[in-house]
């Protein structure tokens, strides 16, 4: 992957029908290279309002979207599929493919995401490297298309849900038109 304008950091932004008073700032930077994926969540604000999950072992785990979790989709302009990343703060992941919009496919990662966090304060950092093996055949070298989101849990339950964009009245991260962050292969 090359770009000349990385690394990116770039808001995510609360749907509207799930406001979080506790979050000042949610952001993402954005670093590819020809071997991997690198991205870095910030997080802003009252972290004590948040169930940010402990530090588990680092295994493949469903669901972890019930809970603080930040995500990537990830496709090849113009392509149907798509590839879904979960990571959470407890270093648990998620990894799944589809043939069009939530068409899930039989697919494995072939290498694990390497998850990392730490607190600055009012900060929350997640990095994770995703390996370019793990990302959506693009034989045509077009552009990749990011979909960066992040589901926010409160300590009472509460869910808030951030994108890069909301293109529909409900949050929907699957949504094509939610795929708003090109970066060159």
């Amino acid at each position: 992957m090359h770009s000349p304008e990385l690394p990116a950091v770039l808001s995510l932004h609360c749907h509207p029908s799930t406001p979080c008073p506790a979050v000042d700032a949610l952001q993402v930077q954005i670093t590819p290279s020809a071997s991997c994926l690198h991205l870095r969540y910030t997080l802003s604000g009252t972290l004590t309002a948040l169930n940010i999950p402990r530090p588990q072992a680092p295994t493949a785990t469903d669901g972890l979207w019930e809970h603080t979790c930040f995500e990537t989709f990830i496709r090849v302009l113009g392509e149907n599929h798509y590839h879904e990343f979960n990571f959470s703060p407890s270093s648990q992941w998620a990894a799944y493919a589809f043939s069009a919009y939530r068409e899930r496919l039989a697919w494995q990662a072939q290498q694990p995401p390497v998850i990392s966090t730490a607190v600055h304060g009012n900060e929350f950092v997640l990095e994770t490297l995703l390996t370019s093996a793990d990302l959506p055949d693009n034989c045509a070298q077009q552009p990749w298309q990011l979909g960066i989101t992040a589901v926010l849990e409160t300590t009472s339950g509460e869910k808030s849900y951030w994108a890069l964009q909301h293109p529909a009245t409900r949050p929907d991260f699957h949504h094509n038109d939610g795929f708003v962050h090109a970066i060159w292969s």
